[in-house]
């Protein structure tokens, strides 16, 4: 699925983002969805959200 739409990302679901850091490596964190931060339904660069565990980045992948 992709991770630039707003409404397939949902709470609790598994996905990879890419940390604000780590986006010249291009370097994947993978959590589970705790907050959506992004408001719009589109960004060209992902969703934003916070992960269960406080990391905040932007979907790159839902698992």
């Amino acid at each position: 699925m992709n991770g630039k739409t707003r409404s397939n990302i949902k709470i609790g679901l598994k996905v990879n983002i890419v940390l604000k850091d780590d986006q010249k490596s291009g370097k994947l964190t993978q959590g589970m969805v705790q907050n959506i931060l992004t408001n719009s339904p589109m960004h060209p660069h992902g969703i934003k959200v916070r992960l269960v565990s406080g990391e905040v980045g932007r979907v790159q992948e839902i698992l």
